[in-house]
C-alpha cells in the first residue's frame, strides 16, 4: 500500500509541475529578434543579457534633444531630458518613459540587481540602480548598443 501511495504522490507532483512548463516557453517567446540587422554584439547583449565594454558607446556624448528607442523593435524608451552623465561609462537616464520596460531581479555577480527589458520585444537593456541624481533617485544604466537615438 505504501509503495502505491508514493507512486501516486510522484505522479501527482509531476502532473502539477508539468502545468507550469508552458509558462516558461511563453515567457521565452516574448524575447524575439525583430530587427534582422542587429550585430552579433547587439544580439549577445539584448538576448543573452550581456554588457558592452564601458566608455565605448557613441551615445555617451550625445547632447541633442530627442528620444532613445530600442534597437530591436523601435519602442520609444527614454527622453533626452532624462539623460545625465553618471561617470560609469554607459549612457544613464534618471527615468524611462511610462510602460517602456519590464523588470526582473538579477542575482549574477553575487549581488541583487534590477534588470530591465523592453516591454515590447523583451530585449535586455541594462540595470536600474537607486543612486540617480534627480528626484526619481534612479539610474537606468543602459547598454548604448541597445539604443537608437532619434533627434527631434
Amino acid at each position: 500500500m505504501r509503495l502505491s501511495k508514493r507512486k501516486f504522490i510522484k505522479i501527482l507532483g509531476f502532473s502539477i509541475f508539468s502545468l507550469f512548463l508552458p509558462v516558461k516557453a511563453i515567457l521565452a517567446a516574448t524575447k524575439q529578434i525583430i530587427n534582422p540587422n542587429l550585430s552579433k554584439e547587439q544580439k549577445k547583449i539584448m538576448f543573452n543579457e550581456g554588457t558592452e565594454r564601458p566608455f565605448t558607446s557613441d551615445l555617451l556624448s550625445e547632447k541633442r534633444k530627442g528620444f532613445y528607442h530600442c534597437a530591436n523593435c523601435g519602442n520609444k524608451l527614454f527622453a533626452s531630458t532624462a539623460k545625465f552623465e553618471s561617470g560609469t561609462g554607459w549612457p544613464s537616464f534618471s527615468e524611462a518613459l511610462p510602460g517602456a520596460f519590464k523588470t526582473k531581479i538579477d542575482y549574477s555577480f553575487g549581488m541583487e540587481r534590477v534588470e530591465y527589458h523592453c516591454a515590447k520585444c523583451g530585449a535586455h537593456h541594462g540595470h536600474v540602480f537607486n543612486d540617480g541624481p534627480r528626484e526619481s533617485g534612479k539610474r537606468f544604466c543602459s547598454n548604448g548598443l541597445c539604443l537608437i537615438f532619434k533627434p527631434e
